[in-house]
């Protein structure tokens, strides 16, 4: 999560100016969007200035979904952050009820070994047949005070034990939501970063292949102003679908934003990770869109995908520039097709003769 330490000269500076720049966007001012054109305009992060300036280049509104994605992929998780804390934060109090309660009943042990030593004592000094019976009571007493003390600390073991059951179920769904995404369902922004770095390691050690592909629908700007953010919402899911239908359980298959997304495929080459794309792409535009409500079918959607390989030791935002630039080649050159690297090579190396 970005931090704002900014002088008050400068922090007001910056506030007028996302403010002007949200109304001449026509975005809302409420406090999500004000911290993300705030950073935008700070200059605070590179991936959020790159992601505006994209949007404002295409020309694309900034309506409720994309600004929503926006704080979502570079603010959004500092909530799940504190929902994960807080949930920790029970656990380690349910784990220290239990610690307390075992010292509960160690104390108790302690007192009732301690009559017990007592009792032992006084019968081997031979106690008057008076005194035995003061004796006897003593420790029946000390026992029922015992078996109550097990039977309430098994009580409180249990419940503890439900409580903590329950709690972790908690974090579990927690993280779970805190690497997904929420309308697509596969993994998102977060989880796509952590899995690209881990591949990319584990790619290094071994001296394995790994390939990145980026993926884009075609037009979405113009499906979603056409049909409405609902039928917008369904394409991203059915495009999401497809691509994990696609692929293999090892690979990681992400919504990198709006209407973008990423599949990190470890153990892959450049020519089966443009297989495996292309397997994506085909299958995608092979399925008609249909309004259910109506009936009224509403054409097909095309994908731009770029795919490239990882080259050991480069930095990944190297490797995720060089798989974009492949996608913003196929789009260039006509859209609904695959390109790589090697395509990018290829056009960078063609000039005039002289």
């Amino acid at each position: 999560m970005i931090k704002f330490s900014d002088p008050i000269d400068v922090a007001s500076h910056c506030a007028r100016a996302a403010l002007g720049m949200m109304d001449r966007h026509g975005v809302p001012a409420h406090p999500n969007n004000f911290v993300v054109w705030y950073a935008y305009v700070a200059d605070r992060d590179p991936e959020l200035t790159k992601a505006i300036n994209g949007i404002l280049r295409s020309g694309q509104k900034f309506n409720d979904m994309v600004s929503a994605d926006l704080f979502e992929r570079f603010f959004g998780t500092s909530q799940q952050e504190a929902e994960l804390r807080a949930v920790g934060q029970r656990i380690e109090d349910a784990v220290g009820r239990v610690i307390e309660y075992l010292s509960t009943a160690n104390q108790g042990a302690e007192t009732y070994g301690a009559a017990l030593e007592s009792f032992s004592g006084e019968l081997a000094r031979g106690p008057a047949v008076a005194n035995l019976g003061t004796l006897v009571k003593t420790v029946l007493d000390e026992t029922r005070v015992m078996v109550e003390v097990n039977r309430q600390l098994e009580e409180r073991l249990e419940n503890s034990s439900g409580e903590i059951a329950r709690l972790r179920e908690d974090l579990d769904q927690l993280k779970r939501e805190a690497t997904t995404d929420a309308l697509t369902g596969i993994a998102n922004r977060k989880l796509f970063d952590v899995s690209l770095r881990e591949a990319a390691l584990e790619a290094q050690e071994d001296r394995k292949f790994l390939s990145l592909m980026m993926v884009d629908i075609d037009f979405f700007k113009q499906f979603n102003d056409t049909h409405g953010h609902m039928v917008g919402d369904q394409v991203l899911k059915l495009v999401a679908r497809t691509i994990q239908d696609c692929v293999r359980g090892k690979d990681t298959a992400a919504r990198y934003g709006g209407e973008e997304f990423a599949v990190v495929l470890p153990e892959t080459g450049l020519k089966d990770a443009i297989q495996v794309a292309d397997t994506i792409r085909r299958t995608v535009a092979s399925r008609k869109i249909m309004n259910r409500r109506s009936g009224q079918l509403l054409g097909q959607v095309t994908l731009s995908i770029g795919v490239a390989e990882y080259d050991f030791g480069e930095p990944l935002g190297g490797f995720v520039h060089r798989a974009d630039e492949a996608l913003y080649l196929a789009k260039r050159q006509g859209r609904n097709r695959v390109l790589s690297q090697d395509d990018v090579n290829a056009a960078g190396s063609v000039g005039f003769q002289e």
